[in-house]
């Protein structure tokens, strides 16, 4: 599959999560993350381990796997990692800064050092709570580095349709929040709600952060807000149609995988362990979640370095672009 079928390819796979989430948002997130998420935890940190996690450092990754152990421990009720799971997301972040671009290790222990005082600093702010614990791992993980590949693959293909899809790829964002929800009945069994809830806080903060109406607290009277308010609806769509795409989006990367040049044994591993997650998803949700919680977190952290490298290439790119344009009208 060439570039042009791959973009063409990836506006369809947009418009299709954009319809679904459109009719059905809360019950599309939920087929998603329970269906899709672990084999793109499972593919996506392979395929990173084959390039070494794009860091420069062999066992660099160690410190990000520590990171996301102990904030797991935390979740399954260990406390006395709560301190160290509060500031691992930023840890995470700038502790990849410091493996893509430091190479000598006693220069990258002091840059940890710095970005460990840094982190307590911040700790107890609001600031770390929204950005980096709720919106990094998630909303910003799925949509703000996702649109940033889609942005940087356009830059270096200078492809038509690459830019066509980053527009379109936009425009559906957009989109949940300028066509109302009221236009159809939409309602949301006990079910989905119950099952919902454990991600319904990157809801609230959302909600807030786009005024679509006034949570002053995450408690009980939050969810209805959450659940059945208009804006409720948008935030719920957006973040249905930022998951999906997410995933479909790295799964349309058969050039990128290469599933054909799997090993056979990993790839059966794979998909027993799909399977097995599958099968917890479908007997229990919540344990579902707790089941799999140290891959989804251990590959948005895995995946850091990469979403540093595609910064910092997208910022050469249009740099060459501007020299280049400079030069012509010399």
């Amino acid at each position: 599959m060439d570039g042009r079928q791959l973009n063409l390819l990836n506006i369809g796979l947009m418009l299709i999560s954009c319809i679904a989430a459109f009719i059905i948002p809360f019950e599309l997130f939920l087929f998603s993350y329970a269906i899709l998420g672990p084999l793109h935890y499972l593919t996506e940190i392979s395929w990173l381990h084959q390039r070494n996690y794009f860091i420069k450092g062999k066992y660099d990754f160690i410190w990000l796997l520590l990171l996301t152990s102990f904030t797991t421990l935390a979740n399954l009720g260990y406390h006395q990692f709560h301190k160290v799971s509060m500031i691992a997301p930023f840890l995470a972040l700038f502790s990849s800064a410091a493996f893509y671009f430091i190479k000598d290790w006693y220069l990258k222990a002091i840059a940890i050092l710095i970005v460990f005082i840094s982190a307590f600093s911040i700790n107890n702010t609001s600031f770390n709570l929204i950005f980096f614990l709720i919106f990094l791992p998630t909303i910003i993980h799925v949509f703000i580095f996702t649109g940033s590949f889609i942005f940087y693959g356009a830059l270096k293909s200078k492809s038509v349709t690459g830019i066509i899809s980053l527009v379109v790829f936009i425009l559906c964002a957009f989109s949940f929040f300028y066509i109302a929800p009221e236009s159809y009945s939409y309602q949301i069994g006990d079910y989905i709600k119950n099952t919902y809830k454990d991600f319904a806080i990157v809801n609230h903060y959302l909600i807030n952060l786009f005024n679509l109406s006034e949570i002053k607290k995450f408690d009980q009277q939050a969810l209805p807000i959450i659940f059945n308010s208009s804006g409720g609806i948008m935030v719920m769509r957006f973040i249905a149609f930022a998951y999906t795409y997410h995933y479909l989006n790295w799964f349309s990367k058969t050039s990128i995988i290469k599933w054909h040049l799997v090993d056979r044994r990993y790839l059966i591993a794979t998909l027993t362990l799909w399977i097995l997650s599958i099968t917890v998803y479908a007997y229990d949700y919540h344990t579902g979640l707790k089941f799999l919680f140290f891959l989804s977190f251990l590959h948005v952290f895995l995946e850091f370095p990469l979403n540093i490298k595609t910064f910092v290439e997208t910022g050469k790119e249009i740099k060459g672009y501007f020299f280049m344009k400079s030069l012509s009208k010399k």
